[in-house]
């Protein structure tokens, strides 16, 4: 019987490669073949990452296709609506150009050159999803709240949900809607359209079922299967290098074990997140109000003054002038050796699933301050339901940032359900657990679409990252 072949293509944002790797390493783990797709903007980035990473394996190669945007263009989070365009069109065709090269080539040397499957990012996340079906008019109350200020109490009615999750906690672009608009909105008019479409695929969720077994269980019902494999980093981590567009600065390590246990606050608010002066400097003055040392991830586009590598380069040192010796500034970090680090004693982060999860894995306590997308909802998940959190959503003011820190540092109650939580998750993607065997009905799933004799068989599953 030939190897089934899996054709991997994540949207090309850090949190969807990180996720896709590790989903890969699992694959390969497992004996399938795997060819990852990545644009060629992303693919020239790694570089000799991507090449080191190919090595591993003889069964996993690296392909790309255009992204239809200029090379020199930013890829900035306000420039997402021209990259999606960019990819259903210039990418779209290239990518179908691509899927039937494979299929030609399988006739010419075996099976294993034509993918049995292909899995992909949709725009959305397991969170997301369920709202914005409920959005599209299933399920959710269609009155909108008078005032804004009723959006922290009103319920969003959301099938899974319905004991936590408030109006507050939607993605903003879906707070104040009616349940049957997208009010010309174009990016959630995408995404709608996308979860719409995905219901002919099969999910495969990066979470486990005793994570979020009521919203899996509705999701269950709309999709033609669903497999709950994560966190895919905790089962199956992909080489760390790898999975990251920017270079690690590891001088971060050495700071953090010239540091006493649970001591130090890791501030990141992920890969495309941009504050304001007004937030930067209110963060900054909260951190050390609280009075603990800080391991402050900051890339240059993460604020909106820091334009260019001068200018970054002068505010780092400017904050690193105010905090001391007690604050070290990197532009990017090794995250995953960071949260699992002794001296690291809560992990103020911008909610993205992919640092929730890891956060999780690792029984750190956790200040959330999220942004957009599916990062509203986790915070509410992970402070409401999980307990292993501070919720500073939708305020960013000193005084907040300071007793938020404080409470996540200093909360006993918050640490021991930090530490429960990854307890679960490791007997989750364990020998025997819920993730494990999910992702071994998966590998089997796969390898019976391989033994169907008619050419040529893709079958489509989502998968999703966030």
């Amino acid at each position: 019987m030939a190897t089934a072949h899996v054709l991997v293509f994540p949207a090309p944002a850090q949190g969807h490669l990180n996720c896709f790797l590790h989903f890969a390493t699992a694959l390969l783990r497992a004996g399938l073949h795997v060819t990852f797709l990545h644009t060629h903007h992303n693919l020239r980035r790694l570089g000799a990452a991507a090449a080191t990473a190919a090595a591993i394996s003889p069964r996993l190669r690296f392909l790309s296709v255009p992204d239809g945007l200029p090379d020199d263009d930013p890829r900035r989070v306000d420039g997402l609506p021209e990259l999606m365009e960019g990819l259903r069109t210039t990418g779209s065709a290239a990518y179908r150009a691509l899927l039937a090269s494979l299929v030609v080539r399988a006739a010419a040397y075996g099976r294993a050159s034509s993918p049995t499957a292909y899995c992909r990012s949709p725009s959305t996340s397991p969170r997301s999803s369920a709202c914005r079906r409920s959005h599209s008019g299933r399920s959710a109350s269609s009155r909108s709240p008078d005032a804004a200020g009723t959006t922290a109490s009103t319920s969003a009615c959301v099938p899974g949900m319905e004991s936590f999750l408030r109006r507050r906690d939607l993605p903003i672009q879906c707070r104040h809607l009616a349940a049957t608009t997208t009010h010309g909105d174009p990016l959630l008019t995408s995404v709608v359209a996308a979860t719409a479409h995905s219901r002919n695929a099969r999910a495969l969720l990066n979470t486990a079922i005793s994570l979020e077994h009521p919203a899996l269980t509705h999701l269950a019902r709309h999709m033609r299967d669903v497999f709950a494999i994560g966190p895919l980093h905790a089962m199956s981590p992909a080489p760390a290098a790898a999975t990251s567009l920017w270079r690690h600065d590891d001088g971060c390590m050495a700071w953090l074990d010239s540091q006493p246990n649970q001591s130090v606050v890791y501030v990141s608010l992920g890969s495309l997140t941009v504050i304001s002066h007004e937030q930067f400097t209110e963060l900054l003055s909260g951190l050390l109000a609280a009075g603990y040392p800080f391991l402050w991830l900051n890339k240059p586009l993460n604020t909106d003054m820091a334009g260019n590598n001068h200018d970054y380069a002068l505010l780092r040192q400017a904050l690193l002038d105010v905090a001391g010796a007690g604050a070290c500034v990197v532009p990017w970090a090794p995250q995953r050796d960071v949260l699992r680090h002794r001296a690291v004693g809560c992990f103020l982060t911008h909610s993205g699933w992919n640092s929730t999860a890891e956060g999780v894995a690792e029984g750190v306590p956790m200040v959330c301050w999220p942004f957009f997308a599916d990062q509203q909802i986790n915070s509410r998940l992970v402070g409401a339901v999980w307990g292993n959190r501070v919720d500073m959503k939708d305020a960013c003011e000193r005084g907040v940032v300071e007793r938020s820190v404080k409470e996540a540092m200093e909360s006993g109650e918050i640490r021991r359900s930090a530490r429960r939580l990854a307890e679960q998750v490791k007997r989750d993607t364990g020998d025997g657990g819920s993730s494990a065997l999910e992702f071994e009905r998966l590998v089997g799933f796969i390898r019976e679409l391989s033994k169907v004799d008619d050419e040529p068989l893709v079958e489509k599953c989502s998968l999703l990252p966030v």
